[in-house]
């Protein structure tokens, strides 16, 4: 029979917790895909319980966004991204502000898409994550009766054991290059605080004006006329 020395058997039980530990951890990571596929699936459930206080008030899609997607946005790196290389003429103070401003932004860009989603069917490809990869693109089709299905695309990275969105690329577009435009004309008017006042304004105006169920696009060209 082999014996251990005290200080062997402690180096033993330390690797032992290191590769449980290692198992566990691995094994708690959901795949990408299949993250994308429980949240679509867990979000068109909520929408079809809830259609009719959906219906009666749209906030209530805000709601939705902020339990079930916001969770697995990666916000920061989503904002960081967005405003590119003036991020760091930003201020710590500015760039939490930033951050706020932008998320809220999202769930209401969000939420107005979610309001107007019925029928529609969303088809995940495939995707297999290399070993040690900790950034993926998932791709994915809208399919929706009577129109062409659309195409969005979703990039990951893994943080703190989790894969998270961090840009969305939607028939072509990426959600971060298209607002970085945005903010990049605003810097040069202003600088950052312009580029925070923009978001304070847009956000206000939509809080005040919730899309309503009943608007659309001809809805809207009419009043305007």
């Amino acid at each position: 029979m082999i014996k251990l020395q005290f200080g062997q058997l402690i180096n033993a039980l330390i690797i032992s917790v290191l590769l449980i530990s290692s198992v566990v951890m691995a094994a708690e990571i959901e795949p990408p895909v299949d993250m994308l596929k429980r949240v679509s699936d867990d979000v068109i459930k909520v929408l079809k319980e809830k259609r009719e206080a959906i219906d009666a008030d749209p906030n209530v899609v805000y709601q939705i966004v902020d339990e079930h997607i916001l969770p697995h946005l990666d916000d920061v790196t989503l904002a960081k991204l967005a405003l590119g290389k003036n991020w760091n003429k930003a201020n710590n103070e500015q760039k939490i502000e930033f951050v706020d401003q932008f998320r809220t932004l999202l769930i209401r860009t969000y939420s107005k898409s979610l309001q107007e989603f019925r029928d529609q069917t969303i088809n995940f490809s495939p995707l297999n994550v290399a070993s040690g990869e900790d950034k993926v693109t998932v791709k994915s089709e809208v399919l929706q009766s009577g129109g062409p299905a659309i195409p969005v695309d979703y990039r990951l990275r893994l943080k703190d054991n989790e894969w998270k969105v961090y840009d969305i690329i939607i028939d072509g577009v990426s959600l971060v290059t298209n607002y970085r435009g945005t903010f990049t004309q605003e810097m040069r008017k202003g600088g950052i605080e312009a580029v925070l006042k923009m978001l304070q304004d847009k956000n206000a105006r939509v809080a005040e004006k919730p899309v309503t169920p009943e608007t659309t696009n001809s809805d809207e060209s009419q009043q305007k006329s």
